[in-house]
C-alpha cells in the first residue's frame, strides 16, 4: 500500500473578484496545488492551497488581506484529485496537458506532458505562460546554444528550451524534490539527455559555473530572489545574452528592471498578462 506524504490546506473564503489575484499570490509560495470552490448563488469564493509542510498562515493572511486557516489534512492524493481537471495551456507554440488530455493535442504544437506532482509549474500559472510566450517569440529572432532554468519547479520551462532548439539545458532548484521531478519530466519528454538537473541555491554549484557564461537565462521566481540574485545572473549572462524574469507583479517591474539595470542589462520587452509580468533583458554586446 501506497501512503501518500501528509499535506497541509490554507484556505479563505473571499469575493468572486478577490479571488483570482489571491490564487495566483498563493501559487507562489510553493503549494503543490491551488484549488478554488464558488458558491453559485452568493459572492463568494473559496480558495484552497495544498501544501507539503505546514506553511506561514502569517504570510498568507497577509498576501489574501484577511485571516487565513491553515489545518493538517487526512491522507488522500489530494495532488491528483485537484489537478485531474485542470485544462490544458497553449502558451506560444507549445501545449502542456496532462495524462486526461493526451488525445486532445493539436497538430502543429510542441507538445509538453506534465503531470500532477510536488513542485510548481504546470503551465497554468500566468507567470508559467508569460515565460513559455517568451520563449516561443525568442526563439523567432535567434538561436540558443546554452540556457539555465532558474528555479526549475517542474522543469516545464527547461523541457521547453531544450524542445526549441535542441541544445542540452541546466535546470537547477534549491528543492530536491522539484529536481527530481525535473528529471522525471525531462525523461518523459523524450529530452532527458538534453536536461540536467542540479540542487542549487541561486547559482551557488559548481555545475552552474563550469557550464557559464549561458546565452540564455529563466528565472520564473519571486521580485525579492529576482533582485538578489541580479548581480549573480548578470556575471553569468554572456555578451548578447537574454535573461527572461518573471514571477512578478506588474508593481514591482521598475523595482527588478533597476537591478538589473545596475548589471548592464538592457529592457528589451514587457509581457503581461492581469497583474502579472514577464520581462526580457538583454546583454548588450562590446561596442554597441
Amino acid at each position: 500500500m501506497t501512503i501518500n506524504p501528509p499535506l497541509w490546506k490554507a484556505s479563505v473564503t473571499l469575493t468572486k473578484a478577490e479571488a483570482h489575484d489571491v490564487v495566483a499570490a498563493f501559487a507562489l509560495t510553493g503549494p503543490q496545488a491551488v484549488l478554488t470552490a464558488e458558491e453559485p448563488f452568493e459572492d463568494e469564493t473559496t480558495v484552497e492551497a495544498l501544501y507539503g509542510a505546514m506553511p506561514d498562515g502569517e504570510l498568507l493572511s497577509k498576501l489574501a488581506g484577511r485571516a487565513v486557516h491553515v489545518a493538517l489534512l487526512p491522507d488522500q492524493d489530494w495532488i491528483k484529485l485537484s489537478q485531474e481537471g485542470l485544462p490544458p495551456v497553449r502558451a506560444g507554440r507549445f501545449f502542456v496537458y496532462g495524462a486526461h488530455d493526451a488525445g486532445q493535442v493539436p497538430h502543429g504544437v510542441i507538445p509538453m506532458r506534465i503531470e500532477a506532482g510536488m513542485a510548481f509549474g504546470t503551465g497554468h500559472h500566468e507567470t508559467t505562460a508569460l515565460c513559455l510566450g517568451a520563449l516561443s517569440d525568442l526563439a523567432k529572432r535567434r538561436r540558443f546554444a546554452n540556457v539555465l532554468d532558474l528555479g526549475c519547479g517542474t522543469g516545464l520551462l527547461a523541457i521547453g528550451s531544450a524542445k526549441l532548439w535542441r541544445r542540452r539545458v541546466l535546470a537547477s532548484d534549491i528543492d530536491p524534490v522539484a529536481v527530481a521531478i525535473t528529471r522525471q519530466n525531462a525523461a518523459a519528454n523524450g529530452e532527458g539527455p538534453r536536461v540536467a538537473a542540479v540542487v542549487a541555491d541561486g547559482l551557488a554549484n559548481p555545475a552552474i559555473a563550469e557550464a557559464a557564461p549561458f546565452d540564455l537565462i529563466v528565472a520564473n521566481i519571486l521580485a525579492g530572489p529576482l533582485t538578489l540574485l541580479a548581480p549573480a545572473i548578470a556575471r553569468a549572462l554572456a555578451p548578447g545574452g537574454v535573461v527572461v524574469l518573471s514571477g512578478l507583479l506588474r508593481w514591482q517591474e521598475n523595482l527588478v528592471v533597476g537591478y538589473y539595470r545596475a548589471g548592464g542589462l538592457i529592457l528589451r520587452r514587457t509581457q503581461r498578462d492581469g497583474p502579472w509580468s514577464a520581462l526580457v533583458l538583454e546583454r548588450p554586446r562590446a561596442g554597441r
